[in-house]
C-alpha cells in the first residue's frame, strides 16, 4: 500500500482536506489543537503525521489515533470531578426522563425544546470539531426565530470523494479500492 493513491500536502489542502487525510499527507493540523474545545488544551495528547499522503500513510495516521483517543479517553475518566455535567442552561437539553415521565415540569421542559419553543438569538455561528474523518463543521445562522434561517454541515468525506479521481488516476482497480477505504470515505456524507 505504500505509493497507493497518494495525495500531495499542496494538493490535500487546495482540495480543503482535513483529519487523518490531511495529516497523512505530512501537514499538522488538528481542529482540537488549532481552535481548542472542549477543554482539549488540557490534554496531552500527539497528533500523527505522516509524509507521503498515500494508503499507507493514512492507515498507520488512523492507527497511532485510535492509540492516542485511548490515551485521551483514559485521561478524561481520570480527571473527570464529580457531581452534574450538563450547562446552566436547561433549556437547551432534554430533561431527565424520570423527570419528563413523572412531573408536569419535565414534560413540559421535554416538550418546549421537541416542538422548537426555544428562540435561538439573532446571529451566526460556524463551530469545528474534529470528527474522526477530519473537521466536521456547523454553519447556523439564525433571524431570532424558533427555526434556523440556514443550517449547513461541513462533511469531511464530500471533500476527500472530490479528489478520489486525481488520487487514483493510472491505478490498478484493486488499487482504486484500497484508496477508497484508507479514506474512509462514508457515502452518507456524499449528498450535498
Amino acid at each position: 500500500t505504500i505509493n497507493v493513491g497518494p495525495i500531495t500536502a499542496e494538493k490535500a489542502l487546495d482540495y480543503g482536506f482535513t483529519g487523518p487525510n490531511l495529516r497523512a499527507a505530512g501537514v499538522d493540523y488538528d481542529v482540537r489543537v488549532m481552535t481548542p474545545y472542549s477543554s482539549y488544551e488540557d490534554f496531552d495528547f500527539i497528533i500523527p503525521i505522516g509524509t507521503n499522503g498515500d494508503t499507507y500513510d493514512r492507515f498507520c495516521v488512523r492507527n497511532e489515533e485510535i492509540w492516542q483517543s485511548l490515551k485521551l479517553v483514559r485521561e478524561a475518566m481520570d480527571r473527570m470531578p464529580a457531581g452534574d455535567y450538563h450547562a446552566e442552561v436547561p433549556e437547551f437539553y432534554l430533561p431527565p426522563k424520570d423527570a419528563v415521565y413523572n412531573t408536569m415540569e419535565g414534560l413540559i421542559w421535554h416538550f418546549k425544546i421537541v416542538m422548537g419553543e426555544v428562540e435561538v438569538p439573532k446571529g451566526q455561528v460556524y463551530m469545528p470539531v474534529e470528527g474522526g474523518n477530519g473537521e466536521l463543521g456547523f454553519y447556523l445562522v439564525s433571524d431570532g426565530g424558533r427555526q434556523p434561517y440556514r443550517l449547513h454541515f461541513r462533511r469531511p468525506c464530500f471533500i476527500y470523494y472530490q479528489a478520489y479521481p486525481e488520487m487514483i488516476k493510472g491505478s490498478m482497480l484493486s488499487d482504486a479500492i484500497l484508496t477508497m477505504s484508507s479514506m474512509n470515505v462514508i457515502a452518507g456524507e456524499l449528498d450535498a
